[in-house]
C-alpha cells in the first residue's frame, strides 16, 4: 500500500464544512427563518473561498488539476464498463464535472436566495420556483456523488471517503495509477 498526501486541510474543511452546511439549510431550517438566510450566506462564502483556492492553493485544489475533457472521461467510463482499476490521485474526469456540477449549482442556490431577499425579486414566482429546482437538483447530485464515491472506493481499493478526512490516499500495491 502506498500513499500519497493529497488533499490540503482547508480543502478538507471546506468540503465537510458545505456538506454540513447544505444538509443542514436543505433538511433542517425553515425557509423562512433568519437562520436559513445565514447558512445560505455562509455556504456563499464557502463557495467564494472555493473559487479562490482553485486558482492560488496548493496544486491537488487548482481547478487546472482536475479539467476533465471529453477523452478521460471516456477512459474512465470504458475502465469502468470493463473492469479496470486505474486509481487517480486527484480527481476522477466524472468526479472532476460533479465538483464543478456542485459548485455552479450551490452558486446558483445562494444567488437566487438572495434574490428573494430583494426588493426587486421578492414575491417573483420564477426566482423561487428556480431556487427550489435548484435545490432538488443539488439534493440529487448530493446522492449520485456518494453513491459514486462508495462505488470507486470498492472498485479501485481506495477509501475515498478516509482520503477526504485524512487527506491521504492509500493506493493498493500494483495499482495503475493517474496522477
Amino acid at each position: 500500500m502506498t500513499h500519497h498526501r493529497i488533499w490540503d486541510p482547508l480543502l478538507r474543511v471546506f468540503h465537510w464544512s458545505l456538506a454540513t452546511f447544505f444538509v443542514a439549510n436543505a433538511f433542517f431550517t425553515d425557509p423562512e427563518a433568519d437562520l436559513h438566510h445565514y447558512v445560505g450566506y455562509i455556504i456563499g462564502g464557502l463557495i467564494a473561498f472555493r473559487l479562490l483556492w482553485g486558482f492560488v492553493g496548493p496544486h491537488s485544489a487548482r481547478f487546472a488539476s482536475f479539467l476533465p475533457n471529453r477523452d478521460r472521461v471516456r477512459t474512465q467510463l470504458s475502465d469502468m464498463a470493463t473492469g479496470r482499476r486505474r486509481v487517480h490521485l486527484m480527481h476522477t474526469p466524472l468526479g472532476a464535472l460533479m465538483i464543478y456540477n456542485l459548485l455552479l449549482t450551490l452558486a446558483a442556490i445562494v444567488a437566487t436566495g438572495y434574490m428573494m431577499t430583494t426588493n426587486a425579486f421578492w414575491g417573483v414566482g420564477w426566482v423561487e420556483e428556480t431556487h427550489e429546482l435548484l435545490v432538488d437538483w443539488a439534493e440529487i447530485s448530493v446522492l449520485m456523488h456518494i453513491a459514486a464515491v462508495l462505488h470507486e472506493s470498492r472498485r479501485t481499493g481506495v477509501n475515498l471517503p478516509g482520503a477526504m478526512i485524512t487527506g491521504v490516499k492509500h493506493v493498493p500495491d500494483g495499482a495503475n495509477i493517474e496522477s
